[in-house]
């Protein structure tokens, strides 16, 4: 029997099927700022665009500089599938998600300043994980990382809550994050753990190492990093906390420590 006539294994068909049922998938976008940023975007692939006219008014420039043309609709009978909680503002935008590439390109960064990533192990609050894009591309972070199963996929609800960074900041959901984490530390990255019972803070991993690339690596509000995660970890640390008790939203400990892990100025020059 020849290689053509030769069946492939079933994992391989099930592989190549879940592909391409994953590239066909389309999200959702409402809200005026998350559909104007994805209209500008031209990396986005644009399937339906639904709008009032009050929102077709708002977002003239963008419809006109995509060169999409958008769905009238009434305000009383929006015809977009969405969630009837959905605020979605007369705007309503079909899209396919966004393909960033892979962990190792990413990480490589510009080479201008010690890159910063931030990885996710099971958040899956879609407005944690919109707030914390909108934190990782203030403080300029080359990605943020999430398995791919039990994290928050590209949806409208993550769009409006990251209000535009889900269109500029890298969001990767890779297949097993302890890998990613292996990955990382092959290309030079301190990966941190965080965790409320670390003997040293942010501040104190990282001194003398600012110039080092570095991941944070955050758990879900509760369970926190999970057993697996934490063994791969370089180092658990902690946010320092003016009193002996409090702790800190996952979106809210995002940003802190990103602040905590930020290059010093001299070396990001």
């Amino acid at each position: 029997m020849g290689p053509e006539t030769m069946k492939k294994p079933r994992w391989v068909v099930e592989k190549e099927q879940a592909k391409r049922e994953a590239a066909s998938e389309t999200v959702w976008l409402f809200g005026l700022h998350a559909v104007r940023d994805a209209l500008l975007n031209p990396r986005r692939k644009k399937r339906r665009l639904i709008l009032t006219r009050n929102a077709a008014d708002k977002l003239s420039e963008a419809i006109v500089a995509s060169g999409f043309e958008p769905e009238m609709a009434d305000p009383r009978r929006f015809p977009a599938p969405l969630d009837p909680q959905s605020v979605h503002q007369g705007a309503a935008l079909e899209v396919l998600p966004l393909d960033w590439g892979s962990l190792e390109e990413l990480c490589l960064g510009t080479g201008r300043t010690p890159p910063r990533m931030v990885l996710l192990d099971r958040v899956t609050d879609p407005h944690n994980v919109g707030a914390i894009l909108r934190s990782a591309e203030v403080f300029g972070a080359l990605a943020v990382v999430a398995p791919r199963h039990h994290s928050a996929p590209q949806t409208g609800a993550l769009a409006k809550t990251a209000s535009g960074a889900l269109e500029r900041q890298p969001y990767l959901r890779v297949r097993n994050l302890a890998d990613a984490i292996s990955t990382l530390q092959g290309a030079g990255y301190l990966v941190l753990g965080l965790d409320g019972a670390a003997e040293v803070t942010v501040d104190e991993a990282l001194s003398g190492l600012r110039n080092r690339p570095v991941a944070l690596v955050l758990g879900a509000e509760g369970p926190g990093l999970r057993a697996k995660t934490r063994l791969v970890c370089d180092r658990l640390v902690r946010i320092d906390a003016a009193g002996g008790f409090g702790s800190l939203n996952v979106s809210n400990a995002a940003a802190v420590a990103l602040y905590a892990a930020r290059p010093e100025r001299s070396e990001a020059c």
